[in-house]
């Protein structure tokens, strides 16, 4: 089986595309140090099913565009929705 990653998705503005963070822990080469990396994926999504916060693996393909090179496999976890926190009208 390919590799597959699992991240959050991040954006879901553009069609059929979704930006995913993939985070992960790595080790210094010289110091040990375990150390935590971010790195974002495009990812082709066919249906426009993912939307943001979403927990979804993506797993590689032949490229659709510039940037992807990945598609949306399957959607591990609905998000919950946000909370927007109301800017405070009484400073001035």
């Amino acid at each position: 089986m390919a590799k597959t990653l699992t991240g959050t998705v991040t954006s879901d503005v553009a069609d059929k595309t979704i930006t995913i963070a993939v985070t992960s822990r790595e080790t210094h080469p010289i110091y040990g140090k375990q150390y935590t990396v971010t790195r974002k994926y495009a990812a082709h999504d066919e249906k426009n099913e993912a939307s943001k916060g979403d927990l979804v693996v993506i797993s590689p393909t032949r490229p659709v565009s510039k940037r992807k090179a990945y598609k949306l496999e399957t959607i591990l976890e609905k998000s919950r929705g946000s909370i927007e926190l109301k800017e405070d009208e009484a400073k001035a």
